[in-house]
């Protein structure tokens, strides 16, 4: 089996991280996100993962390079030499997809999707259990419209709750139609049928594709009640958001692997450190705080309820509170960072 995790352009999260650092990087309680989504794949037995990449291409690739072996299947790459949206990348790896001739369906995900525990193996039941082409992971709409003009960010569906055939697929709906409850996660179980109508050109899967298939009654939606994912982009575009997500995150592994979490004197309430973080003397971390790779926390430094990036340095005496730090960052010598503070890459604070 094999999946092709969309790499997606990033532009809602700009003037933000992404202009240096492809969505699919964005850390998330000390990891980046795909790291999540390719371990979980991995764990249904998926043999090959395709990477379809345009912005940033270089740099995802000498990334997955860097963390080759952390893996133990093959990480290949579908370069888009211009953005195709989310249908097109399909047809463009449509040889890698179906290069072994067994006919299985294949996983579909956007990139910025993180699940606290991907159901991939409820899907691949679900969809063994209907005679369609189409596997739609659907959830409640908790997304708040802020203005009376807004979209909301995701497709709508509306499905029969017994079968789980999906009636209708509606794209980013304009207000006028309504608040919808069901919305689609962006994890899909798709046959490979489903590329013979699909051109390696710009094209998108749900506004082009998916209702077409839905008219033909080839679509059908799983809905899993409780289901905890998050969206990387609202992570970043909204601080609240990311640190909400991160306390929720921090709590079910505290109740499910508590193993996972840091230990200590200088920790405090739930915590996760990468294994190559630097953490000083004095120290004050926590609750509610992840501390990525290459980290170095000087003496004395205080972090609660924040996000630490990769390869950030706080320096001594420090003060770090409910914020979000940028990759390769410096917080200066007593300098205090407070109030869901958002840096990019290489941001420097002093006193």
């Amino acid at each position: 089996m094999k999946a092709l995790i969309l790499g997606g352009y990033s532009a809602r999260m700009q003037p933000s991280l992404t202009f240096t650092i492809p969505k699919p990087l964005i850390e998330f309680a000390s990891k980046p996100i795909i790291f999540y989504q390719i371990e979980a794949l991995e764990a249904v037995g998926v043999t090959e993962v395709i990477l379809a990449v345009n912005y940033q291409a270089q740099v995802m690739q000498n990334f997955m390079k860097e963390h080759e072996t952390r893996f133990r299947f093959k990480i290949t790459f579908s370069i888009e030499s211009e953005p195709l949206g989310t249908a097109g990348p399909l047809a463009l790896a449509r040889d890698k997809l179906i290069d072994d001739g067994s006919g299985e369906p294949f996983f579909v995900l956007n990139c910025d999707v993180f699940c606290e525990e991907y159901p991939f193996k409820q899907l691949i039941t679900f969809h063994k259990s209907h005679a369609g082409e189409a596997s739609i992971l659907v959830t409640k709409n908790n997304f708040e419209m802020r203005t009376n003009d807004e979209h909301l960010p995701y497709a709508t569906i509306d499905m029969d709750k017994s079968t789980g055939k999906v009636r209708s697929f509606v794209e980013k709906p304009d207000p006028i139609d309504g608040i919808f409850k069901t919305i689609s996660v962006g994890i899909y179980l798709l046959n490979p049928s489903i590329l013979d109508g699909i051109e390696p050109k710009r094209t998108s899967l749900e506004k082009q594709v998916f209702p077409k298939m839905v008219a033909d009654g080839k679509v059908y939606g799983l809905w899993l009640k409780g289901l905890f994912w998050l969206d990387t982009w609202l992570m970043i575009d909204q601080q609240n958001y990311y640190i909400n997500g991160l306390v929720s995150q921090l709590r079910n592994l505290r109740k499910r692997w508590p193993q996972k979490l840091a230990s200590g004197a200088h920790i405090v309430g739930d915590v996760v450190v990468d294994e190559t973080a630097e953490i000083g003397e004095g120290c004050m971390i926590g609750p509610d705080v992840a501390i990525g790779p290459d980290c170095v926390i000087e003496d004395g430094v205080k972090i609660s309820s924040s996000a630490i990036m990769h390869g950030t340095r706080s320096r001594e005496g420090a003060s770090v509170t409910y914020s979000i730090i940028g990759w390769g960052s410096s917080i200066g010598r007593l300098a205090k960072v407070e109030n869901s503070t958002m840096f990019a890459i290489n941001f420097t604070v002093e006193v």
